[in-house]
């Protein structure tokens, strides 16, 4: 959407106003459909989940692309985001509970790598197809959105159900097959399943009485709600602290820095992508060696100083080539930094905290605050950088990553080498990781192994 909107404005006419609606509606709509995820992965599955999921986005990308108005275009968009928001919430639950406890976390890295590697080939299709007609060329860099989803289709025929979902279901002896196909220890299989069931509250053939999902997220124990502060404030920090202003307008980053023709604008933004996908990729090979919480530091750390170096740099050095080079440079550094720790270990980490019961319901409720900022971030941007300009705003979002910082010390455990079970009893016992987890020493650790 970064490069077509470009077009978009151009051919149907559309306000400033209904192109940060149009953009950020999707975050907002997407909340929606991360709500309805929790539960629809409970009562379905998480394989269904995500089959439903691409159905719904892949309906809301052909109507964008034969959208003739901003009215249909944004039906298709609200579709689309429904869809997102489904997909967001569910694929990291699903990944973390089918995944061996060792490579759980670079597994669960994966959604954000191609997450990423999809906002790359998205400005690389911007890039190619800016030279089509005014008419033709953002319908095609929309379109080209609907063909990766459609690969879900084809491996739903392969991929299991959740073992610990089937567990909840009372399908044990189905579940016990699962595991034995991604653990060839069977007895590691076999303490994962006793875990499971145990978290589970069932006994081979009989559920124990419960109180619902949300009446417990609502009336939270001490430990449930460490684990809903955690989870969803890491959520909502990995979105205001700016992320998405980045992505989605880098174009007007750049142009603000000094560069003015269309084609440059959109190969900057490849550049910023190239970035992206690169970090995530050393991200999931360090998650599950130096852990979570190292990496949140860089990560949070260099974010901090990237964002306050480029509201620096827009605001005293104009448009000359040494701000153009300095902006290129702190929007790289920045999204860098967020896909080292940040962008990643967020969707880890809440995947990860929840006890099995809860887990899609409550990685859901922090899907919802993810995608109400993020929304509120990509609705605001412009306007908020007319009203303090786009270097105030980006100092703005520097403060908010400082905040990350000591969010990230105070209430994020580490959870590296832990089984799911065994985590949720470290939330149990809090005072255990209380100042006997890694701290900011440890950063010279992880640069080291680096």
């Amino acid at each position: 959407m970064s490069g077509a909107i470009i077009f978009i404005q151009e051919d149907l006419k559309i306000t400033e106003v209904q192109e940060e609606v149009l953009v950020g509606i999707l975050s907002i709509i997407s909340l929606l459909g991360s709500l309805a995820g929790g539960r629809t992965s409970d009562v379905i599955g998480r394989k269904w989940t995500m089959a439903f999921a691409a159905i719904v986005f892949q309906i809301g990308a052909a109507i964008m692309t034969l959208a003739s108005s901003f009215e249909v275009l944004m039906i298709g968009r609200v579709l689309a985001g429904v869809g997102i928001g489904f997909g967001v919430m569910i694929a990291p639950v699903y990944i973390a509970e089918i995944s061996p406890t060792v490579d759980r976390g670079s597994l669960t890295s994966f959604p954000e790598i191609f997450i990423n590697l999809g906002i790359l080939l998205g400005y690389v299709s911007n890039y190619a197809f800016s030279g089509l007609s005014v008419h033709i060329n953002w319908r095609v860099m929309l379109a080209v959105g609907i063909l990766p989803s459609v690969f879900i289709g084809f491996a739903l025929f392969i991929i299991p159900e959740s073992p610990r979902w089937l567990v909840m279901q009372n399908r044990v002896e189905e579940a016990r097959s699962v595991l034995l196909k991604t653990n060839e220890n069977d007895k590691e299989v076999e303490e994962r399943l006793s875990e499971i069931v145990a978290a589970a509250g069932i006994s081979y053939g009989e559920k124990n009485e419960e109180k619902a999902v949300w009446r417990e997220l609502l009336s939270p124990s001490p430990s449930l709600r460490r684990m809903l502060i955690t989870g969803f404030g890491i959520q909502c920090f990995q979105q205001i602290t700016g992320i998405d202003a980045t992505v989605y307008y880098s174009p007007e980053i750049f142009h603000d820095a000094g560069i003015v023709n269309k084609s440059k604008l959109l190969a900057a933004t490849v550049a910023v992508g190239v970035t992206k996908t690169a970090f995530i990729l050393i991200a999931t090979f360090l998650v599950d060696r130096v852990g979570r919480k190292p990496l949140l530091y860089v990560s949070t750390i260099g974010m901090t100083v990237c964002l306050f170096t480029l509201s620096i740099s827009l605001a005293i050095l104009g448009k000359g080539q040494l701000g153009i080079a300095m902006a290129l440079l702190c929007v790289c550094g920045n999204v860098a930094f967020f896909s080292v720790g940040m962008g990643p270990v967020c969707w880890i980490l809440t995947s990860e905290i929840f006890p099995l019961r809860l887990r899609a319901q409550a990685s859901a409720l922090g899907a919802v605050g993810n995608r109400v900022c993020s929304g509120f971030v990509a609705m605001s941007f412009l306007s908020l950088a007319r009203t303090i300009t786009v270097g105030g705003t980006f100092f703005l979002f520097s403060l908010f990553s400082a905040l990350s910082v000591a969010f990230v010390y105070k209430l994020v455990p580490e959870t590296k080498g832990k089984s799911l079970e065994q985590i949720e009893l470290l939330f149990q016992n809090h005072n255990e990781w209380d100042g006997s987890e890694m701290e900011l020493g440890d950063v010279q650790h992880l640069v080291h192994k680096a």
